[in-house]
């Protein structure tokens, strides 16, 4: 879908962020944040303190009216960044919050040690990030498209950068512009249908193997699913010959598996994702990135 140029090495890695300062106002760390930069792909999940967890519920549908408008302020999304200069742009393949029509830029400031500060280039805001990300670290990322009248859409990514990932599923079908989330369901008079529709996109980030079971999730767009294993990496198969990393089974038709990030060795690979190997229709085999 599009030729993904290498983000300087800087900005690769697992972030925090620590707080978020907009003008005239104090530091505001009420919202958990994680962002994961491959070379290319990127994830990043915004869940804010006092949203609920849900924990007794098992899909959208199990929670009440007044429950599912607690997941409208979340923020999530995913895709690829480019940079120039110091000004990195994070292109928004998946978004959990409908489009608004800005551009998501900031330029980089690197203090020094582990810091980095994200300004807005309208100055409206600064964002302290902190880097959980230590010594020599892997690689690895998967876009899954769809052929969405006539043309490929993206429907997943993984994004692994060292012990952390982000992934994220799309809806069905994008959204219209709109200021947020809460503003178009509010505009549209949508019902609990058409709610529930809405909602239907996750973005989650969580521990690779430092969780209690591998690909454990600790923060998500679907609350229910904070604490679980990641499905999406029991579709993932390795050669153990060749290290070549495909999809495994039958992809549907026009669905497309592409591996545009790899750095990990093949043994890591083979620990990482057990089980079916060898390459199948409707994969792109893993490139060296």
């Amino acid at each position: 879908m599009h030729d993904l140029e290498p983000v300087p090495p800087w900005l690769s890695g697992a972030w925090k962020r620590e707080s978020m300062q907009r003008r005239g106002a104090p530091p505001d760390g009420t919202t958990a944040v994680r962002s994961i930069q491959t070379p290319t792909l990127f994830g990043d999940v915004r869940i804010p303190d006092a949203r609920p967890r849900f924990p007794e519920a098992s899909a959208l549908c199990d929670l009440s009216d007044a429950e599912l408008a607690t997941l409208y302020s979340q923020q999530g999304f995913a895709g690829f960044t480019s940079v120039d200069g110091q000004i990195s742009t994070w292109h928004h393949q998946i978004d959990y919050q409908p489009p608004d029509g800005s551009t998501d830029s900031g330029r980089i400031e690197l203090p020094g040690g582990r810091t980095m500060l994200e300004h807005a280039l309208d100055g409206a805001y600064v964002e302290h990030w902190w880097s959980l990300s230590s010594g020599d670290q892997a690689f690895f990322g998967v876009q899954v498209t769809r052929t969405t009248n006539g043309a490929p859409r993206m429907h997943e990514i993984l994004a692994v950068a060292g012990d952390h990932f982000a992934y994220a599923r799309n809806r069905p079908a994008d959204l219209p512009v709109a200021k947020s989330l809460k503003a178009l369901i509010a505009s549209t008079g949508a019902g609990r249908e058409q709610i529930l529709a809405y909602l239907d996109c996750e973005v989650s980030h969580g521990l690779v193997r430092g969780g209690r079971v591998p690909w454990q999730i600790q923060l998500s767009t679907l609350p229910f699913k904070e604490g679980k294993r990641l499905d999406f990496v029991d579709g993932i198969a390795v050669n153990p010959s060749t290290g070549v990393v495909s999809r495994r089974g039958v992809a549907p038709e026009g669905e497309v598996w592409s591996f545009p990030v790899n750095s990990l060795k093949i043994d890591d690979l083979l620990l990482l994702f057990p089980g079916a190997v060898g390459t199948t229709p409707g994969a792109v085999g893993a490139s060296g990135t």
